[in-house]
């Protein structure tokens, strides 16, 4: 979470310094450097991530010359599971707490003709942003340890893809179930690069080690 955090530390202050040295009255290109800015931030949330993984790596090779068999008791599929699940939960807190601070006050959503459902269509784009994370990381991990660079750049682009699909809203059809689309197939993905199979399903129904 603290990797996530000084990624978007960085993003925006690249963000705020291309507002400042720009001209200000032209709706147009702020709302260019505003997208700017979210693909800066995107690049900088994976470089981080490449980051905490050559930490982690690190961190696993020490704990593995200490340990009484030789081998790292948590392994790289774990910490890439949870670096993933981290990176997702401290985004969709940042995401709800914007939204919340919406909510409070006087005033009920839809009465000056804004959507209905901002907030259901919010809280379902948080819930993939999650699952996105998680699913990234345990790809972006796996693409690392098996050195496989298009799987890296597979999930900047769906990264970006996803971010960029969020600038369609208020038109939550166009945004919404595209991300719920990439979510799915990141899914499957992530359960691919982690070992799964179709006889790793059949185990876990069956209740099998």
């Amino acid at each position: 979470s603290f990797f996530w955090l000084v990624s978007v530390l960085f993003s925006s202050l690249v963000w705020f310094i291309s507002v400042q040295v720009s001209n200000r009255d032209d709706a147009v290109l702020q709302y260019g450097l505003l997208i700017f800015g979210a693909a800066v931030s995107v690049l900088l949330q994976e470089a981080f991530r490449y980051a905490y993984y050559r930490l982690l790596k690190k961190a696993d090779e020490g704990l593995a010359t200490i340990s009484e068999d030789g081998r790292s008791p948590i392994s790289i599929q774990q910490m890439a599971y949870v670096s993933g699940f981290s990176f997702g939960i401290i985004s969709g807190v940042f995401s709800v707490i914007n939204i919340l601070a919406d909510a409070v006050g006087p005033g009920i959503v839809g009465v000056h003709g804004d959507s209905q459902y901002y907030f259901l269509t919010s809280a379902f784009l948080t819930m993939a942003i999650v699952f996105l994370h998680t699913f990234w990381g345990i790809i972006f991990f796996a693409a690392c340890e098996k050195r496989k660079p298009f799987h890296i750049v597979g999930v900047v682009v769906s990264h970006l893809i996803t971010s960029g699909l969020t600038f369609l809203n208020p038109w939550y059809e166009a945004s919404l179930i595209p991300i719920y689309i990439i979510t799915l197939g990141m899914g499957v993905w992530a359960f691919v690069a982690a070992g799964g199979n179709h006889h790793t399903i059949r185990k876990c129904l069956a209740c099998a080690q």
